[in-house]
């Protein structure tokens, strides 16, 4: 009991501590319209930081903070460029609330304790989710929960009313992916006519159904041939939730970080890289091909209309939508996973695939630079005007 005790104080205290730093470095100034709410762990954090940009862009018509439940997230938090608010509990978040004229609550997730700020009947409620993805969990029943789900395009607006039943279809809205309109971070590769090879592999999945990660399975192996070609650049982005649940996970990614760090010291020229920034666009931009599993890198690769190579997962039971991205193409086995110099070397030749392109716009719509911020925007709108 003592030991409760004590621990509650230490969390009050380190609440209380990261309140008092807030007002200093991410200060609520007047009335807020609008809360980007977020109960997770730091961990996740990644889920916010995707929205950091479009919530910008609408902090220049209505006011946004960015709520946290946990002081430990806050920390994490700490390159945010909105104000900040810190609410452990429901009478803090109810005081916040009742404090301020709030029009709608985000959620970028489908946390348990966001239904600690769901019960609150005034302001709209819109899920916006943290990427476009294939995975079961986009279709989800607990979509129903919110006034309004923020989707990409067609393709999730199908996916959900496939899997989804007796969901009122003008809940979805669809606004495109305006993370793909931000600013870039801009690393300085060299210009020397290698070829760069971008793998971004997902984690392995809270159940088998979402089991997608491959560093464990294809990771390795992939890499390993990669870097045995001087003609190949190498960016690694591992997810950062990777080995989190299985300790295979954690150990196959330690391993290609230590080979690409060997392949550099054999060879400074090469220049392969562990990219672990927040800003994922960038590695996008500056890839000329993509690895990536079942997920949003898959359909935020998508939209660059590079070719793409996306892993079949090696757990039997990871679901596989054959009406999205994955049922287009061939999926690369882990048994084939030495194969990819020769697959890369037939895609640098020949280009994406028609399939493959013919997904972009069934996935995000109108990908014209500034149209998914500007349509982000016209929604939330046309919510407030309801």
């Amino acid at each position: 009991m003592l030991e409760i005790f004590s621990s509650q104080v230490g969390n009050a205290l380190a609440a209380k501590r990261v309140r008092a730093r807030l007002k200093q470095t991410h200060p609520v100034k007047g009335p807020v319209e609008c809360v980007l709410y977020f109960a997770d762990e730091p961990v996740n954090s990644y889920q916010v930081r995707q929205w950091y940009e479009p919530m910008l862009r609408l902090a220049d018509s209505h006011r946004v903070t960015v709520m946290v439940r946990k002081p430990m997230t806050v920390r994490s938090l700490h390159d945010c460029p909105l104000p900040m608010v810190l609410a452990t509990n429901m009478p803090e978040q109810e005081a916040f609330l009742s404090a301020h004229p709030v029009k709608i609550i985000f959620y970028v997730n489908n946390n348990k304790e966001n239904f600690l700020t769901l019960r609150y009947t005034g302001p709209i409620h819109i899920h916006l989710s943290h990427g476009e993805s294939d995975k079961t969990s986009m279709a989800s029943n607990q979509l129903k929960a919110y006034d309004y789900a923020f989707i990409a395009g067609e393709a999730s607006r199908s996916r959900i009313e496939r899997t989804v039943k007796r969901l009122d279809p003008d809940h979805l809205v669809q606004i495109g992916r305006p993370q793909l309109d931000a600013p870039q971070y801009q690393h300085q590769l060299p210009d020397d006519g290698r070829t760069v090879v971008l793998y971004a592999p997902t984690w392995e999945g809270e159940r088998s159904a979402m089991a997608y990660g491959s560093v464990a399975s294809h990771g390795t192996a992939m890499i390993s041939a990669l870097l045995s070609d001087p003609s190949i650049r190498v960016i690694y982005r591992p997810h950062p939730r990777v080995g989190v649940r299985e300790a295979v996970q954690s150990r196959a990614s330690k391993a290609i970080k230590t080979s690409i760090n060997a392949a550099n010291d054999a060879d400074p020229s090469a220049c392969h890289l562990v990219d672990e920034q927040a800003d994922f666009r960038w590695s996008l931009s500056v890839a000329d091909i993509g690895i990536v599993d079942i997920s949003a890198m898959a359909a935020d690769w998508l939209a660059t209309r590079k070719p793409m190579v996306i892993t079949r997962p090696s757990n039997p039971h990871a679901h596989v939508d054959p009406a999205g991205i994955a049922g287009s193409l061939d999926l690369l086995s882990a048994g084939r996973a030495d194969d990819v110099l020769q697959l890369v070397a037939e895609l640098k030749h020949a280009g994406p695939s028609a399939a493959q392109l013919g997904q972009v716009e069934h996935h995000f719509g109108d990908t014209t630079p500034g149209n998914g911020t500007r349509r982000f925007l016209r929604a939330v709108d046309r919510v407030l005007a309801e």
